[in-house]
């Protein structure tokens, strides 16, 4: 017995080839891992980051150079992307307001200057990338020198293969001689002193010329104010110390690159915000002796594992300076490798 009616019977039967079914791409594809080639991705170099978006510089020292805005690809959520670097970018790349490009890739770095929240941390914090000079900038007076966070710097700079140079600012407050003696060993520092109605802004900028050179210092040490006199616009806010504390405030609050330029050519700026601290847990102490090309020569005949400070044992450093065998400097390179040493550690 049926359920349907006499007169239904003679209709056609259901067909259900007859319905279209729009596919779903994702449950009848398999999900591929593989991304665009961006074979017109473009390089350009990174000026700066504000909250999530990148300042960077397309077709450098091209005739359509611009800088444009751009945002990070998904895929580089956990790769740092930092001042100094050399991005892949690809979309609109015509720099007009309210535009946005994207980042796809970094290209291979040449430098990485980095710096952990303290000695005993591991986690590295990238500064800056690509840098191949670091100018370190102390005040004489107001606030007094630190030897100990200059020995950081140059441990970091020695550390990633950067250049040091070093400024000494407000001469005219104090005579920085003393504080240049804890340095006399390096022969490879270069050493500028500016003070009030002289600042060695031709100087410097000479050195600037043809390289990337990063910018390092306390807070209130005039950073800032060296950056202002060498990029006319930069505008970087300036402060002051603070009377009760000695202490700088912290006026530059991001990393950005800006450029030099004099008759000889054009140089980057990379001025940096200041900071207290300098934690060197990242550090290889191996890099800070290959610094000292003439030391580390002698340093192959040290025992395994020595540590090249005055106490310790058979060091064959410590034997060559007794000797006279390092000349009338050997002495304070000497000193100057075990300081660097034992600030690390």
């Amino acid at each position: 017995m049926s359920w349907l009616d006499a007169d239904d019977e003679d209709e056609d039967d259901f067909d259900e080839s007859r319905i279209r079914v729009r596919p779903n791409p994702k449950a009848n594809r398999p999900r591929t891992k593989r991304r665009p080639a961006h074979a017109d991705a473009q390089i350009a170099r990174v000026l700066g980051v504000d909250r999530g978006r990148y300042a960077v510089l397309v077709d450098e020292d091209g005739p359509e150079e611009r800088q444009i805005s751009a945002t990070r690809a998904r895929e580089l959520r956990k790769q740092p992307i930092v001042t100094g670097d050399r991005a892949r970018v690809v979309g609109d790349l015509s720099g007009i307001e309210g535009t946005l490009a994207r980042i796809i890739g970094i290209e291979e770095r040449t430098s990485l200057l980095r710096r952990s929240a303290d000695d005993t941390d591991q986690v590295e914090r990238v500064v800056v990338a690509n840098a191949d000079q670091m100018l370190v900038v102390v005040a004489a007076a107001d606030p007094e020198p630190r030897p100990r966070l200059v020995d950081r710097y140059l441990v970091a700079a020695l550390d990633a293969g950067i250049h040091p140079l070093l400024v000494v600012t407000k001469t005219d407050l104090a005579d920085p001689s003393a504080f240049l003696a804890h340095f006399e060993g390096l022969d490879d520092l270069e050493v500028f002193t500016s003070g009030h109605g002289h600042m060695p802004v031709e100087e410097i900028g000479d050195r600037l010329v043809g390289h990337s050179t990063v910018f390092v210092g306390h807070s209130g040490v005039g950073k800032s104010t060296l950056v202002n006199a060498l990029v006319p616009g930069a505008s970087r806010a300036t402060g002051h110390v603070n009377e009760v504390t000695g202490r700088g405030r912290h006026t530059s609050s991001s990393t950005v690159s800006l450029r030099y330029q004099n008759d000889d050519g054009r140089g980057w700026v990379i001025d940096t915000p200041g900071v207290r601290s300098f934690g060197l847990g990242h550090v290889d102490p191996a890099n800070i002796l290959r610094a000292f090309t003439d030391l580390a020569v002698i340093a192959e005949e040290c025992p395994r594992g020595c540590t090249h400070l005055p106490d310790a044992p058979d060091c064959a450093l410590v034997e060559a300076v007794a000797e006279g065998r390092l000349g009338e400097r050997g002495a304070a390179r000497l000193d100057s490798l075990q300081r660097l040493l034992a600030t690390f550690g």
